[in-house]
């Protein structure tokens, strides 16, 4: 009975890790101290296969190209990435993983569980030329379970762009409805505060540590022009004054930038890692909101995930 059980401990203790293993195996895209910060490799990877689809564009004509994008086992689809295509209409020009009958569709105000408008956003990076964003999407090689993906999306023409992403090891940031109702709650009643007294008396407010637009440590309003200079910011104050338009997250996520283009656009939601002052200012994984006061400033705050 003794040997037996052994027998069964040995055998428990190889299964663990073997588990243990594979976890680690499915771990090699992002860095073993923060799994929302991709490796160099993986990400030069991921530019180097979108920039090899836009050279394709250009060498086979935008219909041969669009073919092999949609073509599930074609040269495009290599593992998890793949090829996604849109106008800048928002139709949905090529996506291996849709039905035929859905391209074509216009695809603009597809949204992710958290409420990020995916192809808009995407849409207005590509207008810049190119750049990178996160968001939850369904993974093919997991049974399409919603995972957290960063996505690199490049221009090709004035009528094209393309994207692919890679996703990320962690649990999938969800935040709550009401916690995203009271952070829009939270920046709206912040704009109604600016538009009802002087741009001088809530740049005064916002700027308060102490005040009430600063709640729990790590919830507060910023406040930007739309070059990017710094109106408000009460835990960094040694930024207002300064251009912070080239301020970009870990992967590269351009987060002011992508911020003014949202509140140009009538604002939204986006995702980036930035420090937690709640958590001496380790980098977390943040939803913000942002919205437009008026045609030359606009403000916003966010939420970091548990």
């Amino acid at each position: 009975m003794r040997i037996i059980e052994v027998i069964l401990v040995i055998a428990t203790v190889v299964a663990l890790l073997g588990a243990s293993s594979v976890c680690l195996a499915t771990n090699t895209n992002t860095t073993e101290s923060d799994p929302y910060i991709l490796e160099p490799e993986a990400k030069e990877e991921l530019i180097a296969f979108v920039n090899e689809a836009r050279d394709f564009v250009v060498e086979q004509g935008k219909d041969k190209a669009l073919e092999v994008f949609n073509d599930p086992n074609g040269q495009f689809v290599r593992g998890g990435l793949y090829i996604i295509a849109l106008d800048f209409n928002g139709t949905r020009l090529a996506n291996p993983n849709r039905k035929p009958e859905e391209i074509g569709e216009n695809a603009l105000n597809v949204t992710d569980p958290n409420g990020i408008t995916i192809n808009r956003n995407m849409l207005e990076i590509a207008k810049k030329g190119s750049g990178f964003l996160y968001y939850i999407w369904p993974n093919p090689a997991h049974s399409n379970a919603e995972e957290l993906k960063l996505t690199y999306v490049l221009k090709v023409d004035d009528e094209l762009w393309l994207g692919a992403g890679t996703y990320l090891n962690v649990t999938p940031p969800l935040f709550s409805n009401k916690s995203r109702e009271d952070l829009v709650a939270f920046v709206d009643g912040a704009r109604d505060f600016a538009l009802n007294t002087t741009k001088e008396e809530a740049l005064k407010a916002f700027n308060d540590k102490n005040g009430k637009f600063v709640e729990g440590g790590n919830l507060y309003i910023w406040a930007y022009d739309f070059d990017g200079n710094t109106l408000a910011h009460p835990i960094k104050p040694e930024l207002i004054g300064k251009n912070n338009s080239d301020l970009k997250d870990p992967n590269g996520v351009e987060i002011i930038r992508d911020m003014i283009a949202l509140a140009q656009s009538g604002g939204g939601f986006s995702y980036y890692v930035y420090p937690d002052p709640a958590k001496n200012m380790t980098e977390g994984f943040k939803l913000s909101y942002v919205t437009k006061v008026d045609d030359t400033w606009w403000l916003g705050s966010g939420i970091y995930a548990q």
